[in-house]
């Protein structure tokens, strides 16, 4: 776990930390939608990166205890989370359950409901990272397409975002970003996800040219 990851200056250690932290995080989020309160999903930024690099320095063992204990709180969670929203009253008040708005890091506010969708992102993008030969031309279709649209929910927010048109041989078809006019990237939705999100190049996909995409 020591060994590098394939993203910059973080071991396989802070890629599997940062993922139990980001279950304690949307466990957080679940828990102020349970009651129509607002929550962050972080004390601070800066607390966020300590805990990553504290929790790095940890044995092999320490980290998959964290990891499930983290993972098996947030599914606990989710689960509290579908009786909330079948017994929350409609009438007056904050929404709670899955209709709740709740606030990512960064300040995008999503619906509940999208929480186990930027769940199963997380996840699938930083086994890619870890470098254990999981690659992510390995992903479903169907799986791979659910992410993109998750991706493009989060791009809406980034005004520095091109507008890029997304085209898939299974018929998928989306759209991210929306500065300057569309460029048509096409290619298998694993593909298309992976050069969105940095993790395969530019010629994994046809029609990406020089087109340099900032990082969410």
């Amino acid at each position: 776990m020591a060994a590098p990851s394939r993203l910059p200056r973080w071991s396989r250690a802070h890629v599997a930390t940062h993922l139990a932290r980001q279950a304690d995080g949307f466990t957080n989020l679940v828990e102020g939608a349970e009651t129509g309160t607002r929550t962050t999903m972080y004390a601070s930024p800066e607390a966020r990166d300590a805990d990553i690099e504290t929790g790095a320095r940890r044995s092999g063992l320490e980290l998959q205890t964290d990891l499930d204990t983290s993972a098996g709180r947030l599914a606990e969670a989710f689960e509290r989370l579908d009786h909330v929203a079948a017994d929350a009253p409609g009438d007056a008040g904050p929404a709670r359950g899955w209709a709740a708005s709740v606030e990512l890091r960064g300040g995008l506010v999503v619906p509940a409901r999208l929480l186990p969708l930027g769940r199963l992102f997380e996840v699938a993008l930083h086994l890619v990272d870890l470098d254990v030969g999981h690659e992510v031309e390995q992903l479903d279709e169907p799986v791979a397409e659910w992410l993109i649209e998750w991706f493009a929910f989060r791009a809406r927010a980034r005004d520095e975002f091109p507008r890029v048109e997304l085209h898939a041989p299974s018929g998928f078809t989306g759209e991210v970003g929306t500065v300057g006019p569309p460029v048509v990237v096409r290619g298998p939705a694993p593909a298309l996800l992976g050069w969105l999100t940095g993790r395969t190049p530019a010629g994994s996909v046809d029609g990406a040219g020089g087109l340099v995409l900032p990082t969410l």
